[in-house]
């Protein structure tokens, strides 16, 4: 009986440890997220939003650009649900349009602000002799005026990119890498301070007692246990690129006057908000949404992602 006894308990702990599940890094973030209930109803929101301006043009079949002058400035309606415009353009399709846009504008100059970011930061902060002149450029940077340094370079390079992309897509290249450029200063100072932290760690020490290349460091070590902040700073780029071309198309330096995007709804139709406020209410609420939205991701991944926040 004792044998039989003293054999059943280590087989019931082994069953239990068997039927725990594995832990790791992203399961234990991913439960974290799911436990705030403003970063969920943030991701709900604007996959709700992604999903709409992706799908909607594909149920809501009504051409953006197409010119009724007959039913100029109509209310909303069951057949036009946001309206029309002053040229008797349905407000619904030209917003779901625009949706398109801005969203591609926000994820596209994010990534390329999360590169420039991450590179320079990592540069920064592995190789001594490279720091100083990075952050002295990153701080020179920052103490730059962006609206008027964007206006600037908009006004230089409009033209001969949409000489050579055609309209939209030129415009399009500029917004997206201008924002692009000016936007990756924050994320290089983030990423720098981290990996001035992670160098001094135990496991790159033994990277560099066994003789692995600096490259390799970098890459294979240092830069995976950047990602938690490159994650949260990404998502506060989108928010504030998708701001800043609302910015540019409002004051009508950015995409074409045909081509609908949430900030040149606002800028085309500002002067008919007291006379026709549907023309500029669903873009302004969809723009304060969608920054809205991914605040709240940013500020749970934020929390998911932190050590400390987790038990």
């Amino acid at each position: 009986m004792g044998i039989s006894a003293g054999t059943a308990t280590p087989s019931l702990e082994l069953q239990a440890a068997r039927k725990r599940k594995h832990r790791t890094l992203w399961g234990d973030a991913w439960a974290q997220f799911r436990r705030n209930k403003l970063a969920m109803f943030g991701l709900f929101l604007l996959a709700l939003i992604i999903i709409g301006v992706l799908s909607g043009p594909m149920i809501y079949r009504v051409d953006p650009k197409y010119i009724n002058i007959l039913e100029a400035s109509q209310q909303p309606t069951a057949e036009h649900p946001f309206g029309t415009d002053d040229l008797g353009r349905d407000m619904l399709a030209r917003t779901l349009y625009g949706g398109r846009i801005s969203l591609s504008v926000g994820f596209t100059a994010m990534l390329i602000a999360m590169l420039m970011g991450t590179v320079i930061g990592l540069l920064a902060g592995y190789v001594p002799q490279m720091d100083n002149i990075l952050m002295r450029f990153t701080d020179m940077m920052l103490t730059l005026p962006q609206i008027p340094l964007l206006l600037v370079a908009m006004s230089l390079f409009r033209d001969p990119l949409r000489m050579r992309f055609g309209l939209e897509m030129g415009a399009f290249i500029m917004v997206v890498t201008i924002i692009g450029v000016f936007g990756w200063m924050p994320t290089a100072r983030m990423v720098r301070g981290s990996v001035l932290s992670l160098k001094q760690k135990e496991f790159v020490e033994a990277a560099v007692n066994v003789g692995a290349r600096s490259s390799s460091i970098m890459v294979r070590h240092i830069l995976p246990n950047t990602f938690a902040i490159i994650i949260v700073s990404a998502t506060l780029t989108v928010a504030t690129a998708i701001l800043t071309e609302s910015t540019l198309s409002f004051l009508g330096v950015g995409f074409p006057p045909d081509v609908p995007t949430w900030g040149s709804l606002l800028y085309e139709n500002r002067n008919y908000m007291v006379k026709a406020p549907w023309m500029v209410f669903y873009a302004g609420l969809l723009i304060s949404l969608t920054i809205l939205a991914i605040n709240f991701i940013g500020d749970g991944l934020r929390d998911a992602l932190d050590p400390r926040q987790r038990g």
